[in-house]
């Protein structure tokens, strides 16, 4: 089972953080490093669904940047659709809420990896998913 799952419902928790009092301390100090305030336990988001440069994106706390990208179109008459999946091997460390939303991951500054997304960036979700309050 992953870190912080129980039983379908996922708790708090930060990659790398090795137990809750390194994960709240690594939740605040990635929260100065944005620039952003951290949220109060059962206000801190797990992943955010949002758009950026015609793509469906997945920032997941813990996962790589997922998305997705639908073009239509009309040939013929007819109406061709055609879904192509995209991956950035760009982690999700941390999503702080507000207007809008701040996601930190494991690119430059913080690490070495480069990235196509800038660290932090800020993204307007379309739809949020909470960590269980437990």
């Amino acid at each position: 089972m992953a870190p912080g799952r129980i039983a379908g419902v996922v708790a708090f928790f930060l990659p790398r953080a090795s137990d809750d009092e390194q994960a709240e301390r690594l939740y605040e100090a990635l929260a100065e490093f944005a620039g952003c305030a951290p949220a109060p336990p059962g206000r801190r988001v797990r992943s955010i669904t949002f758009s950026a440069d015609g793509a469906e994106w997945v920032a997941e706390v813990g996962a790589e940047l997922r998305g997705r990208r639908t073009t239509r179109l009309l040939r013929r008459g007819e109406l061709l659709e055609h879904t192509e999946t995209l991956t950035s091997p760009t982690r999700v460390l941390a999503v702080y809420p507000g207007t809008p939303h701040v996601v930190v991951t494991d690119a430059a500054p913080i690490t070495g990896a480069t990235s196509e997304w800038a660290n932090p960036f800020t993204a307007r979700p379309d739809e949020v998913v909470l960590f269980d309050a437990g």
